[in-house]
């Protein structure tokens, strides 16, 4: 008879879940490899899986047991596939952006016109949490993905929990904002959704916590001792040289939160990991697997030392960095013996169903509202929920000042370089100058590019691109100052940026003809060469090769768009 594993939580067995998620990913062309299966302590797994044909589609997991930590790397991987996460930060190229649909058969589409945000588009309460004042333009609602301006801007019908009603939220907010947070797969609905207002509330209270520099009271001894698996991967932990706090992070038994702190004696580093479900023992759990998803014991330096600067702990970067990882910096005050609230010996659910109706009730008690997305075509049910004031990673100012469709604005233009004319080029030089952005940026991430490391397109970045146009105009001033930047910036590759200190010398001179010779000798010929053909624009843009309009020119970009399309088969 074969043996199920059931853990609290989850409304099928580990075996059932992993068997019937494999079979569904097969069903649809998607076969994982499983690797770096760890168990650093007793209590404590976790793995990672990645598609074999596609290598960039991947997810984690972590659990008290092996099978948990699978079952948790499919439903990750799942979820991912389901809200298409995967694809959230590329471009899907001039086909799939003109056909039927371009994420979703359910999509629907509204015209950017005049600047206006249309009033179909969300409801009036998110017209004013998204653009309070009315003054951001509707062209950045266009997503990255489609990168169709003239289609206009995609949406979603997501479903208000409080009341049912319809609501249709761009995608790019939900890309911009939002990133992963939110999103669940599961064996059932209630479970799925459980996970999700789960984690939106681990960030949030986690976020709080972090920026307001708040004590947490310990959670005694004898309470931890009532769950053997958890004591044990403590006493691992602490075994092994760490020091390691448990916390109740439900601010006085308000939030299904819980915090375990790791501190290294060997370099004073900090790591604080939380994690939250209605149930104790489950949010408990999922701190402390947490803490060591991915990691093995000797990885776990290198971590930052607890601050005193609040403007920096409470920082967007700071915060996003503990989004990423949970390796930002914490306040001191967060390690007092003095906490702000008193332990509450908290559990406010039993049962999936109470799971559920409990955080969905949390949600209106503190005045907010949940969006919810099903997504259940992948054959595993999946679903998005946005609770907006709550679940944001990124302030909802980046709408306007650090908006991802800012590449559809030069995209056209970038995937057709060495077709463009002169005069495309000076306005698409033009075009960068008044989009002011950080010289930097890497153009990968603003076209939605996927590239391998080390080749010219990942390297390439805003400052550089500005003066290789600025090169193939003949904009001697725009070239120098370009030049100057490249000098500054230490991440080139050291072969390429000599070719414009080469570049830069050459310009200065009044009569450059007369130093060949010793440019010859300090830089070698082949730079000297390369430097002189771009000034003369015997070549131009340095080995940028055009990308093409589905940006046929990047295999692994093909790879991306060829998983893309098993969702639809």
């Amino acid at each position: 008879m074969t043996t199920q594993s059931f853990i609290p939580g989850k409304d099928a067995s580990l075996e059932s879940t992993i068997a019937t998620m494999q079979k569904k990913l097969a069903d649809r062309g998607f076969f994982l490899n499983e690797s770096s299966l760890l168990n650093p302590v007793e209590g404590i797994w976790s793995t990672h899986v990645k598609d074999q044909d596609c290598p960039m589609l991947f997810a984690n997991g972590k659990g008290a047991t092996e099978l948990a930590a699978r079952a948790s790397a499919f439903g990750e991987f799942f979820e991912r596939l389901g809200t298409h996460y995967f694809w959230t930060h590329f471009y899907l190229g001039k086909k799939r952006a003109s056909g039927k649909f371009v994420h979703y058969p359910q999509e629907k589409w509204f015209p950017h016109g005049d600047g206006s945000w249309p009033s179909e588009l969300l409801n009036p309460e998110l017209h004013s949490f998204y653009n309070p004042d009315g003054a951001i333009d509707s062209s950045v609602l266009v997503d990255l993905n489609s990168g169709n301006i003239e289609r206009g801007i995609c949406a979603l019908p997501y479903t208000r929990l409080r009341d049912g009603e319809l609501t249709w939220i761009p995608v790019n907010i939900i890309g911009n904002l939002y990133v992963s947070n939110g999103m669940s797969a599961g064996n059932t609905m209630m479970e799925a959704r459980t996970q999700a207002l789960s984690e939106i509330y681990e960030r949030h209270i986690k976020y709080r916590i972090i920026s307001e520099g708040l004590c947490l009271p310990d959670v005694p001894e004898e309470v931890i001792a009532r769950y053997p698996k958890i004591t044990n991967g403590i006493k691992g932990l602490r075994d092994a040289g760490f020091g390691i706090l448990v916390k109740d992070a439900s601010l006085g038994g308000e939030y299904p939160v819980m915090n375990v702190t790791l501190l290294h004696p060997k370099d004073q580093g900090c790591f604080a990991s939380f994690g939250a479900h209605p149930r104790f023992e489950i949010a408990l759990e999922r701190a402390l697997t947490e803490l060591l998803q991915g990691r093995a014991l000797d990885s776990l330096e290198n971590f930052a030392a607890p601050g005193f600067d609040m403007d920096e702990i409470n920082s967007v970067s700071n915060l996003e960095i503990h989004f990423v990882d949970s390796s930002g910096v914490i306040s001191w005050s967060f390690l007092s013996n003095q906490p702000d609230f008193p332990f509450i010996d908290w559990n406010f659910s039993s049962t999936t169903e109470e799971d559920y109706n409990w955080l969905c009730k949390r949600i209106e008690k503190d005045g907010c509202d949940a969006y919810v997305a099903d997504f259940p075509e992948q054959g595993a049910y999946a679903c998005r929920i946005l609770v907006p004031g709550m679940s944001e990673i990124y302030p909802v100012e980046d709408l306007e000042w650090e908006n991802n469709s800012v590449g559809n604005l030069i995209r056209p233009a970038l995937l057709r370089l060495s077709q463009l004319s002169n005069s495309e080029i000076k306005d698409l030089l033009t075009e960068l100058q008044t989009l002011n952005l950080n010289d930097e940026r890497p153009l990968w991430e603003i076209l939605g590019l996927a590239i391998p490391v080390a080749t010219s397109w990942k390297e390439l970045r805003i400052g550089e691109l500005k003066t290789l146009l600025a090169l193939a105009v003949g904009d001697k001033e725009a070239v120098l100052e370009g030049c100057d930047w490249i000098d500054h910036y230490k991440q080139m590759n050291p072969a390429r940026r000599l070719v414009y200190r080469c570049i830069e010398n050459y310009l200065q001179f009044d009569s450059p003809t007369a130093y060949e010779h010793s440019l010859s000798l300090l830089y070698g010929t082949e730079i000297l060469r390369q430097a002189k053909a771009l000034i003369n624009r015997d070549e131009r843009f340095f080995g940028l090769e055009d990308l093409g309009e589905n940006m046929e020119a990047s295999a692994m970009h093909q790879s991306l768009l060829a998983a893309y399309d098993k969702l639809f088969t």
